[in-house]
């Protein structure tokens, strides 16, 4: 097969990668035979797969729309795949344009197009990073170049920390991220519930993405993923499956079909709250 022109030479695109797979469900243009093959796969073994990576990515406009209407005004958004349909940055602008904007994603791919999108924007920029550094995150200088760290910060971790396993501690990368905020910052994540796939299910899954190009993470338990908010406060309705966090008004409060737990994620949003004064 030929490379794509817009292919960086170091992808191998003869692999599949999650970022294109989510961007193949999401309707986007930024994918390879080999994603719709392995989406396909996964549709197989979870038919709802399609329809909760469209729940996942309104949840975040959700959530963004929300953390703007706090006040929010600068977003690090790490795993933020390939930009397709309505970006942090498009949704954060429309409400504030003002609003600045980190993307942080370690498929090239997804960086490549990123920063085609943001050319003449100078208040976003992504970079090729991985969540399991997030002190090389936080000290790239095109981050630091774009947001104060000083100031509040909306950290978005949507959709990613299923795919770090447990040896690669990922409460250690996200309390390094967490600490490295200042207070009235939040964190929005997803995260794939144990509860809402079936054992099997999950299992085949969890294969197919064992032969991506990047990390093979894991479900977790409302406990486990709760945990990644650390002391920061969540705020109502807390850790709910996705369709359930704030939906938009007139939306039945779940999926249509009265069963929000077929999201199969859970989401909520916390604040960090200020220091205990001495």
């Amino acid at each position: 097969m030929e490379r794509p022109s817009r292919v960086p030479q170091t992808v191998d695109f003869d692999t599949p990668s999650a970022a294109r797979i989510y961007d193949y469900w999401l309707g986007g243009a930024h994918n390879f035979a080999v994603d719709r093959e392995a989406a396909r796969a996964v549709t197989d073994a979870v038919p709802t797969a399609p329809a909760i990576a469209q729940a996942n990515r309104a949840f975040l406009h959700r959530a963004v729309r929300w953390l703007t209407d706090q006040g929010i005004r600068q977003f690090l958004d790490i795993g933020s795949g390939i930009p397709t349909g309505g970006n942090v940055h498009e949704v954060a602008q429309r409400a504030a344009p003002d609003s600045r904007v980190v993307y942080v994603d370690l498929d090239p791919i997804a960086v490549a197009h990123s920063r085609e999108i943001l050319a003449c924007d100078d208040r976003a920029v992504a970079i090729e990073e991985d969540l399991r550094r997030p002190a090389a995150i936080l000290a790239h200088p095109k981050l630091r170049a774009v947001l104060d760290l000083d100031r509040p910060v909306g950290l978005l971790l949507v959709s990613v920390l299923h795919f770090v396993p447990a040896t690669d501690d990922p409460y250690g990368a996200v309390q390094h991220l967490r600490d490295a905020l200042a207070p009235g910052s939040f964190l929005a994540l997803t995260h794939g519930a144990v509860d809402g796939f079936d054992r099997a299910a999950a299992a085949t899954t969890k294969q197919i993405y064992q032969s991506t190009s990047g990390p093979t993470g894991e479900l977790r338990t409302r406990e486990q993923i709760q945990a990644f908010f650390g002391d920061f406060d969540l705020v109502e309705p807390g850790l709910v499956w996705m369709s359930q966090w704030r939906p938009d008004q007139g939306a039945e409060a779940g999926r249509p079909d009265g069963h929000p737990e077929r999201s199969a994620f859970l989401a909520g949003v916390a604040r960090k709250p200020a220091p205990p004064r001495s």
